[in-house]
């Protein structure tokens, strides 16, 4: 019998902190492979930070300087992937000799302006095996990310089972989710900003639904963690000091609460999948199985890319060789 043993960290945020935020991901992922764990989560957008609070100077038909000013700070807090930060939460997955997935706010190399909320796996041995971007933002979200394809929807094949997962909001999306059960995920991956209870139900149902297990993930947030020094820190005047309280939790594929959920503090969640409960489960219910009707309906996913400018070469002569070159 296959047994996995997970881990769900809710921890504390350090906005506008890329290096406490990678420092802490290091220190974690060891305390909780110290703790036995083989795949360890971190919440959404966890390195780069999820801005609680702030609308960055922005208005219907207005923006502010103060509010480029923040949203050019944000950006600086961002990373690369792969990057030196991205290259050091694969030391630490490899240190640990976990599996690691790690939310964090993407920039691309080599040019300034949009920015992803991406999901980062990073193999035991250190490697960064895919990442996922955020489909649709939420929301205000939209003010600060952009729009991820369907070219990064990994299901990954691991020793423990397959790994994948959707960031927040989108596993309300019910093709996106379609999508990931399509690939046989087995240990779905939901790392939120979202601690409301009834997202808790969310959880659930995609347990029940997919007939996974399911990790939720988030952070706990204080409005005290944010710095001093923000251009807008007056849109953060009215906040209450617990900006987020947290809620990760894990289920099992028939719905069974396994850990969690945690509110109020930080702190680490551990539950071992007995991951021969899957085909058990899905004996009644496989959604894209026996109980699919692909007669009636069916999905068709776009995994291509599909960048804004798309360059192809064409032959051309060429007047020095008198030949044709690419």
């Amino acid at each position: 019998m296959s047994v996995a043993r997970v881990a769900a960290v809710q921890a504390r945020a350090f906005p506008f902190d890329t290096a406490g935020a990678v420092a802490e991901v290091a220190r974690l992922t060891q305390q909780a492979a110290d703790e036995g764990a083989e795949l360890v989560l971190f919440p959404e957008a966890y390195v780069g930070g999820y801005p609680w609070g702030l609308r960055f100077g922005t208005v219907v038909g207005g923006r502010s300087d103060a509010g480029k000013e923040t949203f050019g700070r944000y950006w600086a807090s961002a990373i690369t992937l792969p990057g030196p930060e991205s290259r050091a939460l694969g030391e630490a997955a490899r240190e640990a000799g976990v599996y690691l997935a790690v939310g964090v706010v993407e920039k691309e190399g080599g040019r300034g302006g949009t920015l992803y909320c991406t999901l980062a796996h990073f193999g035991s041995d250190g490697r960064l095996l895919a990442i996922h971007r955020k489909l649709k933002p939420t929301a205000a979200e939209r003010l600060i990310w952009g729009e991820g394809d369907g070219s990064t929807l990994p299901v990954l094949d691991t020793s423990l089972g397959r790994v994948g997962g959707l960031i927040c909001w989108e596993n309300y999306m019910p093709l996106a989710r379609m999508a990931l059960y399509g690939k046989g995920v087995e240990i779905y991956l939901a790392p939120t900003a979202d601690d409301r209870d009834r997202w808790q139900a969310t959880l659930r149902h995609i347990a029940v639904e997919g007939r996974c297990f399911v990790l939720g993930c988030n952070q706990y947030v204080t409005r005290d963690r944010y710095p001093d020094d923000l251009p807008v820190a007056d849109e953060l005047e009215g906040w209450p000091m617990e900006m987020c309280r947290g809620g990760s939790v894990i289920y099992g594929p028939d719905g069974t609460l396994l850990a969690g959920p945690l509110h109020g503090e930080a702190g680490i969640l551990h539950a071992d999948l007995e991951m021969s409960q899957i085909a058990r489960h899905r004996y009644e219910f496989d959604v894209v199985g026996h109980y699919a009707r692909p007669d009636v309906f069916r999905l068709e996913v776009d995994e291509r890319p599909q960048p804004a400018v798309a360059y192809r070469r064409k032959a051309k002569e060429s007047q020095s060789e008198g030949g044709l070159y690419m």
